[in-house]
């Protein structure tokens, strides 16, 4: 998910998330009110609730969990706690959207689940389930999870009920971090190496894997504490769910390089008795990402294109819009291919199905609805409807929309189709009004000027919120609090519009936004420590091209401006850049050297993600013999000094 910057919650810690959300806000957390508690009340008749297939579903082929259900570190600090969601249970909340309170009880089962002979899956111990397939001599593990101490946890427990046999391979299904990084839990990076365990991904895998995070990497990492509500209380008022599971582990996140790739739809491979054929789906939930049909088992990996939600297209933490139309055609390929053979089809989140009528009919409704989304947005923007009309506007036929499995507990058709928008026809809509609007600050000052100062807004806005109308309440007093972000009335004023909003959602990101909003108007930015997306198994993954490009994201420009500069970069077992800083950027070409250069560098690739990533300086490199320069030293100290560090925490709901 989705969640490459899901590693910025890793790099919290997960006794640091939970004790800073712990604290006593200076402004709680208000009730329902009642135009929420009607909103809700209303969704127990528009959907089949009494439709309990996924609760049996979920349950089915249980065998033993963790008591408690509490997961620690080598250091005895907590990487997994299931026990801070023990309040939901019993009916609906009013602060909770009924279908959104469903989703977070499903997604409670937790353990060692049986899917069919001889393939297992652990569920609950993370964002994402951990699937596990016996083959004749050993195990192959697909997707373990995010952190090393819940993936051990989950072979542990599978261990202490079926034969101990070794891991033959372990697949990623796509490039997303909570489908990789607990992969040191359960192999050796040994083993892998001499051969006794296979790593198996799609194509691309590694360079999407770590690309993702690093380029805005500081932006997402900001913006994922809104998408996750990780330093909300867990709450009826606070976080509950994340929609693909309740939330991501918080222990020691790695990476293993693959040794083995799948380049194309109908490859097979046999490993260790189990044949396996794969299905690419590149651009689909991710951009490098494989379907998996286990012919003996008659069996389906839908890896995470077919799970129990509406997927995002856009990722509100933010990221490349992903191709519904894409997704769509690997859905109906899928169904195509293997839909008269299938008995079980299994995803990397949520719970399997069971039954080949059942899983078609599913499997086609997901793809009906990534469908109608695609067409109807590009529909309307054809007829000249703007991204905000489109998304007000469209709605799925309720032969799709009010299916469970395609309910919007990640994505929504809301935002949904304001990313099928952005991907064809981007930000402007093509009004001129819109082309070169002012920004916030200006904008905010200029309104609150024109509808007569602060205070008839304010006063204007509380008969809004009166009347339910927290949408406008938010959005007008959006531009008080960026006219003047010390108005904490106005503040207080909006967090009350988001957190209504936030109660009366389906949707557990769109919940968490809101009340993250909420708790930094009332409360300020919250006061947690830098936070980096990079683990040391991150950057050895990293090319050289990437720590380059990473580089002149992070140059200051106008301090860059009228300096000029030639650097040799000397890997010594790998490649030669020539690197050269001239008006305001930052050129750099593989496998060249400069004649005369202002310096030449030497040291390897982790060294110099070191000193052009931050937590090393060249002088220390030097005396420790990890780096030699040759030439003027002060030039490269020169270049390191137009490196910005970004802020890891800057304000979003203020200016």
């Amino acid at each position: 998910m989705k969640f490459s910057s899901q590693l910025l919650v890793l790099a919290l810690g997960f006794n640091s998330v939970l004790a800073f959300a712990d604290e006593a806000p200076k402004e709680a957390p208000k009730d329902a009110s009642e135009q929420t508690r009607q909103a809700n009340a209303a969704v127990l008749k528009e959907l089949p609730f009494a439709d309990k297939q996924d609760f049996e579903d979920a349950k089915k082929g249980f065998i033993e969990t963790l008591v408690p259900m509490t997961i620690k570190d080598a250091k005895g600090q907590t990487a997994w706690d299931l026990t801070s969601y023990d309040f939901i249970k019993g009916e609906a909340p009013d602060t909770v959207n009924p279908s959104l309170w469903r989703i977070a009880e499903l997604n409670l089962n937790n353990g060692l689940f049986k899917v069919t002979d001889k393939v297992y899956q652990i569920r609950g111990f993370d964002l994402s389930n951990m699937t596990i397939i016996e083959s004749d001599n050993g195990l192959i593990i697909i997707d373990p999870l995010v952190t090393a101490e819940v993936a051990k946890a989950g072979l542990d427990l599978y261990y202490k009920n079926r034969p101990k046999k070794p891991v033959k391979a372990v697949i990623y299904t796509h490039s997303h971090a909570d489908h990789y990084g607990g992969v040191k839990g359960i192999v050796s990076e040994d083993d892998v190496k001499s051969g006794k365990v296979k790593i198996i991904a799609p194509e691309g895998f590694l360079e999407e894997a770590v690309s993702e995070n690093v380029l805005a990497g500081n932006a997402m990492s900001r913006r994922t504490l809104y998408q996750y509500g990780a330093l909300l209380p867990r709450s009826v008022r606070g976080q509950l769910d994340a929609g693909l599971g309740k939330t991501t582990s918080m222990g020691t996140f790695t990476l293993i390089p693959p040794t083995d790739t799948i380049s194309k739809t109908g490859e097979k491979l046999n490993v260790d008795g189990v044949e396996m054929e794969f299905q690419m789906a590149p651009g689909t939930e991710a951009p490098s990402e494989m379907l998996i049909w286990f012919p003996q088992f008659k069996m389906l990996n839908t890896a995470e294109d077919a799970t129990h939600t509406l997927h995002n297209l856009y990722t509100l933490r933010g990221a490349q819009v992903r191709n519904a139309a894409n997704w769509w055609k690997t859905l109906n390929q899928a169904i195509n291919t293997y839909g008269d053979q299938v008995d079980v089809v299994i995803a990397q989140h949520h719970w399997p199905m069971w039954g080949q009528e059942r899983i078609v009919s599913f499997l086609g409704d997901q793809r009906d609805m990534f469908k109608y989304i695609h067409d109807q947005s590009l529909n309307l923007a054809n007829k000249g409807l703007t991204m905000n009309e489109i998304a007000e506007q469209l709605q799925l036929p309720d032969s799709t929309g009010k299916q469970w499995h395609n309910r919007g507990y990640y994505g929504s058709v809301n935002h949904n189709a304001k990313a099928i928008y952005q991907r064809y026809l981007g930000w402007y809509d093509s009004n001129p009004a819109n082309l070169h609007p002012l920004p916030p600050v200006e904008a905010g000052k200029k309104y609150v000027e024109f509808m007569g100062g602060a205070d008839a807004i304010i006063a204007k806005a509380k008969e809004s919120i009166a009347q339910g109308d927290y949408r406008w309440a938010a959005e007008v007093l959006k531009h008080v609090v960026f006219a003047d972000p010390t108005n904490q009335t106005a503040r207080n004023l909006q967090a009350d519009a988001f957190e209504q909003l936030g109660y009366q959602t389906e949707n557990p990101t769109w919940r968490n936004e809101y009340l993250m909003g909420a708790y930094e108007l009332r409360n300020g930015v919250p006061n947690v420590p830098g936070i980096s997306t990079s683990s040391a198994d991150m950057v050895a993954a990293m090319s050289p091209d990437l720590m380059l490009d990473y580089l002149g994201v992070r140059l200051n420009g106008p301090k860059a401006i009228g300096k000029h500069l030639l650097l040799n970069w000397k890997q010594p077992d790998g490649e030669n850049y020539a690197i050269e800083l001239r008006n305001g950027v930052v050129i750099y070409t593989k496998d060249k050297v400069f004649d005369k250069p202002d310096a030449t560098l030497t040291v390897d690739k982790e060294g110099f993600a070191g000193l052009m990533m931050g937590g090393a300086t060249l002088d220390k490199e030097i005396e420790a013999g990890k780096a030699k320069v040759e030439g003027d030293p002060e030039k490269i100290k020169e270049l390191l000094g137009l490196l910005d560090t970004f802020p890891t925490m800057f304000d979003i709901v203020t200016p």
